[in-house]
């Protein structure tokens, strides 16, 4: 203790006999260094790995948000805030915004679409709509209204395309069964097809018979995006 204030005695001595004061040192060799207090309060971040769809867009709790479309199918890492979701590729932002609710909507930017026809690798809206017709009518349905019910159309195509690849682990049959009840029931998810045919839901008789018919299609009707 005696040390202490002894040092602090002699550098205020020092100080007052170099004839300036605190304040002045301050301002002359302290303050020119200062930077500016940050404008916002700090906030904690969190970070993920994701992959990009070929839909151009990251699942980030149970939300989904564009990136530019030429990043599909790329790895990239994307920070969490409370506000917002920042998505980088390789150091670089490439993608910014405001965090939404999990409630398995779409946050997609016009700048991210591409302009030509939708074209992600070899997948397409009518080469989904092709594999789909492939399988039966029940899935090409069950497809077409996803495609539909969207703001954009190819916010559809990770469940569409998922829906497709179902048929692998599970045959056309199956598959259409549960694409028949996921339409009945009225859940147009990927989710709802898969969850139907884990537990088998597929196989099981109806216990009453439903009212809702599967919707007809036809290449001469034209749903409700045609006259938007």
């Amino acid at each position: 203790m005696r040390q202490s204030s002894s040092c602090c005695t002699s550098s205020m001595t020092s100080v007052r006999s170099a004839g300036v004061t605190r304040r002045a040192l301050l301002e002359e060799l302290d303050r020119p260094h200062l930077k500016r207090l940050p404008t916002e309060p700090y906030g904690f971040a969190e970070w993920r790995l994701r992959r990009v769809g070929i839909d151009y867009h990251i699942e980030v709790d149970a939300h989904f948000y564009s990136v530019p479309h030429r990043f599909a199918r790329r790895e990239v890492e994307v920070r969490l805030t409370p506000q917002t979701v920042e998505i980088f590729l390789k150091g670089e932002r490439i993608a910014v915004h405001r965090r939404g609710s999990g409630n398995h909507g779409h946050t997609t930017l016009a700048e991210h679409m591409p302009s030509s026809h939708r074209r992600y690798a070899d997948w397409t809206i009518e080469r989904i709509r092709r594999a789909a017709a492939s399988i039966g009518p029940a899935s090409a349905t069950l497809c077409e209204l996803i495609l539909e019910q969207r703001p954009h159309p190819e916010q559809g195509f990770r469940a569409c395309l998922g829906i497709v690849r179902l048929v692998r682990p599970f045959g056309a049959a199956r598959l259409e069964a549960a694409a028949t009840r996921a339409i009945e029931i009225g859940t147009l998810t990927y989710g709802s097809v898969r969850s139907i045919l884990d537990h088998k839901l597929d196989c099981q008789t109806p216990s009453r018979p439903s009212t809702n018919a599967v919707p007809v299609l036809h290449a001469n009707i034209r749903g409700p995006r045609y006259y938007h």
